[in-house]
């Protein structure tokens, strides 16, 4: 009768054992999606970083753009002067109004790939953000996965000893 408790006994914490070392698992699953999910989430704030530097340049080098503009449309109107030909002349204003198209040009060029450059940014941080999330999802699905193993382990466990009870004659009167 000793032997029948102990085995009955031990294969009953084995079952409890089991499902603890499932749920430990678990918990480790979802430590981990989380730490990835947190690593992924470190690149969406270098990459907000990013956008920022790259806007503070464009700002630049507009503001570098609109001096040098003006300094050539200020020369242009000192040469003619200097040449002695009327400032109100339609060769004056030609030169002048070519250099301001080539500068509204440079300009709209420089905020179209600005703004291409933001949205593939905002794309990246997306899928970043989304990366995440997934990580997560993973991590759970790998926990509620494990979880269930474990609690599926420990039925099997209470099942077993039932049957070995039963055998040894215990659930009768």
């Amino acid at each position: 009768m000793f032997w029948q408790v102990l085995t009955a006994g031990v294969s009953l914490l084995n079952s409890l054992n089991q499902k603890r070392s499932y749920d430990n698992a678990a918990d480790a699953a979802r430590e981990v999606g989380e730490k990835n999910a947190q690593l992924i989430e470190r690149d969406i704030d270098l990459l907000a970083k990013q956008a920022t530097i790259i806007n503070t340049n464009h700002n630049i080098f507009k503001t570098r753009r609109k001096i040098g503009f003006d300094s050539i449309q200020s020369q242009v109107r000192a040469n003619t002067a200097f040449a002695g030909i009327d400032i109100a002349s339609e060769t004056t204003f030609e030169n002048l109004d070519r250099n301001a198209r080539e500068y509204d040009f440079e300009i709209a060029t420089a905020d179209f790939n600005n703004a291409v450059t933001n949205m593939q940014i905002a794309d990246a941080q997306e899928d970043k953000r989304l990366s995440a999330e997934l990580s997560r999802m993973e991590g759970g699905m790998q926990a509620a996965s494990l979880r269930s193993q474990g609690t599926s382990s420990l039925l099997s466990g209470f099942g077993q000893t039932a049957r070995m009870a039963d055998q040894y004659g215990w659930f009768e009167t």
